[in-house]
């Protein structure tokens, strides 16, 4: 047990003082009563309270006294609390696709709209990050507790050009790497020698879905028709041990889109999506309307970590310190007719 004020903890010292003065008033007290004694001959025995009788109430005083000093200098204990946390990247597919209809309004909106409500319902100790992926994969928000910023960055995605899923995986991996080991902050001026650029280090590959800090949840339809390959991209986040959510937006019907006066067929590609699923240890799931889109994020597994936290537990030894004095007091009425 640690004190945020220590000092406090020499009022302790007043202690022994104060069981001396305790002490010599019961004294002064029995001097009297010897004194009136024959008085008390003349109206009839007086029966004295026994000895145990007349020093417990003081001695619980002085314990109450004792720990509420304990209390002023604010202690702090270790404690193991569950709670949730770690790194959710929200990867959204933002190719034209995404404006197609057979996922009402839009595959688009309904990703959104149900990814805005799964990040009001997380606690301020998971972390959020916002990825958005056409041709090319762009962070659009680092992982943050912040839940305004990343709605915000939510709200802005719309439908672009192609698709890129393995583009949106490595955004993914990179935007958690940063997220988990910040670059150093170094400073040069014209006098610095120019900095020599380390290595890229190769990460040495762990057992699939064993990064259980971090996830990434994959809302796409699937349809891939840029590099980098899906499948090389997925094993890239399996040697990494990060698992990927995939979550299939539209229908294996599909429907013709009209852009820019083409008429273009999209349809949902589900083996791919379980094919990259599989390869991480994730899951993959098949969003056919919004509420269902909704149910996914219940699905999703959470990280529940034990962790010793100090807290303050001032509020238990004042507690404890108002029972005695109370208890104390109520002794000394009830066997003493007085106070202490």
């Amino acid at each position: 047990m640690t004190f945020i004020w220590p000092a406090m903890l020499l009022l302790l010292a007043l202690i022994p003082v104060g069981a001396w003065l305790s002490g010599a008033l019961e004294r002064r007290r029995r001097r009297r009563s010897a004194a009136q004694g024959g008085l008390g001959l003349a109206r009839g025995v007086v029966r004295r309270p026994g000895r145990l009788r007349r020093r417990f109430p003081a001695a619980l005083f002085l314990a109450g006294f004792a720990v509420m000093t304990i209390a002023l200098a604010r202690p702090q204990g270790v404690v193991s609390l569950p709670r949730e946390e770690g790194t959710v990247i929200l990867a959204f597919d933002v190719s034209g696709s995404m404006a197609a209809n057979d996922l009402k309004p839009t595959r688009m909106a309904a990703a959104k709209v149900a990814a805005q409500d799964f990040v009001e319902r997380q606690p301020r100790s998971v972390v959020i990050g916002v990825v958005a992926f056409s041709d090319a994969g762009l962070a659009v928000q680092a992982p943050t507790n912040d839940q305004a910023a990343v709605l915000a960055a939510i709200n802005r995605l719309a439908p672009e050009r192609g698709t890129s899923l393995g583009q949106g995986i490595l955004a993914s991996l990179r935007t958690i790497a940063l997220a988990e080991s910040p670059p150093a902050q170094n400073y040069y001026s014209n006098r610095s020698p120019a900095p020599t650029p380390a290595p890229t280090p190769t990460p040495t590959p762990v057992p699939a879905g064993t990064h259980t800090s971090a996830v990434i949840v994959l809302l796409t339809d699937g349809e891939n028709n840029e590099t980098p390959d899906p499948a090389s991209a997925a094993q890239a986040a399996a040697d990494q041990g990060i698992r990927i959510f995939t979550v299939g937006l539209g229908s294996t019907a599909g429907t013709t889109l009209d852009l820019n006066g083409f008429q273009v067929h999209t349809q949902l590609n589900e083996p791919l999506l379980q094919q990259v699923a599989a390869v991480t240890q994730g899951a993959y799931f098949r969003a056919e309307d919004a509420q269902q889109l909704r149910s996914i994020y219940d699905n999703l597994d959470t990280r529940l970590v034990v962790e010793p936290q100090k807290i303050e537990i001032t509020s238990l030894f004042a507690g404890a310190s108002i029972l005695m004095l109370v208890m104390g007091g109520l002794s000394s009425l009830l066997w003493l007719g007085r106070l202490p």
